[in-house]
C-alpha cells in the first residue's frame, strides 16, 4: 500500500508551493487506494507558531484533503528520537562531538582562507581521550568519508552525490539534545510506514543524509520524487508579489479550491493538452513519474481563467452560498436568479461578483467623465427622458426581456439607432459604460430605482447646462 505524507514545520502559513506538494502527495496515496499523512514538524520550538499549525489544517478543510488518521506532531515523538539516538551511539554509528562554536568558526575561516570547503574536520569522530570541561556535545552521525551515494529520483532519475562533497558527520542532536531536521524526517518517516516521499526539489540535497540515518538505523527506503519548485515568469523564485501567500488568502480574494486545485496541478504536470481536471480526474490520471524535470511557471492569467470557468458552472444555489462571505445575500432574494445571471460571465472571482452585484444594487454616486461625454451627445437626454415616461407607464415589468421591449419601443418611436438609448441609459443605471446588460440591470433594481436613476443623471445634466 501506498502511503505518502506532508510534512510542513509551522513556522508560518502554508503557501500555494506547500499545497501543491501536499496535491502531489494526496493524489498518488488515493489514487492508489493509499493512505495520506499529515505531520507537524514541530520540533524547533524556537520557531513553531501554534496558529501556524492550525492555519494547515484549516487549508486542508479548504480544499477538502482528508488526511488519514491523526496528525502527528513530531513535539510529542521525542522520547522515540531520543531512543534511536542512544542505539547509535551504543553502536559506534554516532558520537558525542565536544568542538565549540568558537573551534568550529576557526576552522571553518581557516579552510575559506585556504578556498577550500568548509566541513567538519571529524576531530572527534574516533575519540576516546577525556572530554573538555565546560562543552556540552552536540551528537554527529559517523557518514561515509568517500564513494558515491545515489539517489533514484522518480523524477529526476538518479541523481548521484559524492560523499566527499556533501556529507561530513552531520548533527542528529544539538547540545540541549533537541534532534535535528534530517535525523527526525529519516525516522519519522521510516516508522510511519512511508513508502512515497513526495516533496519539492530544495530537499534533494538532505536526501543523502537521510539516506544514511535510513541505513544506520536499518530502515528501508522509500521512493523520492523531489518536484522542482514554481517560478515567476522572469524564471526567479515565487514570492509574495508574485503570488506565494497564505493559501486562505486565495479564499478571501475569491477563488475556488476547485479552480485553486486544478491550477496547481497543472504547475509541474500535464495529461495531454487537458486544462480542465475534476478531482477525479487527477485521481485517476496522475502520477508522479509525470511531473516535469524543470521548474513550472505561476501565471495569475491562468488562474482567472479557471476560477471563471468554475463561477460559470457553478449552480445559483451554489453561488449564492459561495458569495455570502462577502455580504451578499441573496438565498431569499427574489430576483436572485437574474442576478446571478446577469454577472456570473463577467466575474473571474468570487470577490469581483461580489463587488459587482454591489454596483448593480447601489445607486450611482458618481459618473465616469469620459462616459458622460460619450454617452449624452446630441439628443441622448431627450431620448432617455422619453424612455422614462414610456417606462413609467408600463405596468407588468418583471423579466429583463420586458424592460428590453420598452428600450425597442422607445427607439421606433424616436427613430434612433439602440446606442442612443443604450449609452445613457447605462451611465445612468451603472455610472460608466462597461457592466452587465441594461435589460438585467433594471429587472434587478426594478422600475421605481431604474426611474430615479434616470432623473438623477438628468437632474445632474440640467444642473450643469
Amino acid at each position: 500500500m501506498i502511503v505518502t505524507r506532508f510534512a510542513p514545520s509551522p513556522t508560518g502559513y502554508l503557501h500555494i508551493g506547500g499545497l501543491r506538494t501536499a496535491l502531489f502527495s494526496y493524489l498518488w496515496a488515493k489514487k492508489n487506494g493509499g493512505k495520506f499523512v499529515l505531520r507537524i514538524e514541530d520540533t524547533d520550538v524556537s520557531r513553531n507558531n501554534e496558529e501556524a499549525a492550525l492555519a494547515i489544517v484549516k487549508a486542508f478543510e479548504w480544499v477538502g484533503f482528508k488526511h488519514d488518521g491523526e496528525i502527528t506532531y513530531q513535539s510529542s515523538r521525542m522520547p522515540i528520537y531520543k531512543k534511536y539516538i542512544d542505539q547509535l551511539l551504543d553502536e559506534g554509528k554516532a558520537y558525542k562531538c565536544y568542538m565549540s562554536r568558537e573551534e568550529l568558526d576557526d576552522l571553518r575561516a581557516t579552510q575559506m582562507a585556504n578556498k577550500e570547503r568548509t566541513r567538519y574536520d571529524g576531530k572527534y569522530r574516533n575519540f576516546t581521550g577525556t572530554p573538555p570541561v565546560g562543552v556540552e556535545p552536540v551528537i554527529r552521525i559517523k557518514s561515509p568519508e568517500t564513494g558515491e551515494i545515489i539517489v533514484d529520483d522518480g523524477i529526476k532519475g538518479q541523481v548521484v552525490f559524492q560523499a566527499e562533497d556533501i556529507l561530513d558527520d552531520f548533527v542528529i542532536a544539538r547540545s540541549d539534545m533537541s534532534p535535528t531536521y534530517n535525523f527526525v524526517v529519516a525516522i519519522d518517516d521510516a516508522l510511519m510506514g512511508i513508502t512515497d516521499v513526495v516533496r519539492g526539489d530544495d530537499h534533494l540535497a538532505n536526501t543523502p543524509k537521510q539516506m544514511v540515518v535510513y541505513e544506520a538505523l536499518g530502515f528501508s527506503l522509500p521512493k523520492f520524487f523531489h518536484v522542482p519548485m514554481i517560478h515567476n515568469s522572469n524564471g526567479k523564485k515565487l514570492s509574495k508579489r508574485d503570488g506565494a501567500t497564505d493559501v486562505m488568502m486565495y479564499k478571501e480574494m475569491g477563488y475556488t479550491p476547485e479552480a485553486l486545485m486544478n491550477f496547481l496541478v497543472r504547475l509541474g504536470w500535464s495529461h495531454g493538452d487537458q486544462e480542465i481536471f475534476s478531482m477525479d480526474e487527477m485521481l485517476e490520471l496522475f502520477s508522479p513519474s509525470d511531473i516535469n524535470k524543470s521548474a513550472s511557471i505561476y501565471n495569475p492569467e491562468k488562474l482567472d481563467w479557471l476560477n471563471a470557468h468554475y463561477l460559470k458552472n457553478m449552480s445559483n444555489d451554489e453561488l449564492s452560498n459561495a458569495l455570502e462571505p462577502y455580504d451578499i445575500l441573496l438565498s431569499s432574494h427574489d430576483k436572485k436568479e437574474i442576478v446571478l445571471d446577469a454577472v456570473k460571465e463577467r466575474a473571474k472571482t468570487l470577490q469581483e461578483m461580489a463587488e459587482l452585484i454591489k454596483e448593480i444594487l447601489t445607486c450611482p454616486s458618481e459618473y465616469d467623465e469620459k462616459g458622460m461625454k460619450k454617452g449624452f451627445k446630441g439628443n441622448a437626454d431627450e431620448v432617455l427622458k422619453a424612455f422614462a415616461e414610456k417606462l413609467n407607464t408600463t405596468q407588468e415589468l418583471h423579466l429583463p426581456s420586458d424592460y428590453h421591449h420598452v428600450m425597442e419601443a422607445t427607439i421606433t418611436e424616436m427613430e434612433v439607432g439602440f446606442g442612443k438609448i443604450g449609452q445613457p441609459l447605462r451611465m445612468a443605471l451603472f455610472g460608466r459604460m462597461s457592466g452587465p446588460g441594461l435589460d438585467e440591470i433594471m429587472a434587478i433594481i426594478g422600475k421605481d430605482e431604474t426611474l430615479n436613476r434616470i432623473e438623477r443623471i438628468l437632474e445632474k445634466i440640467r444642473q450643469e447646462a
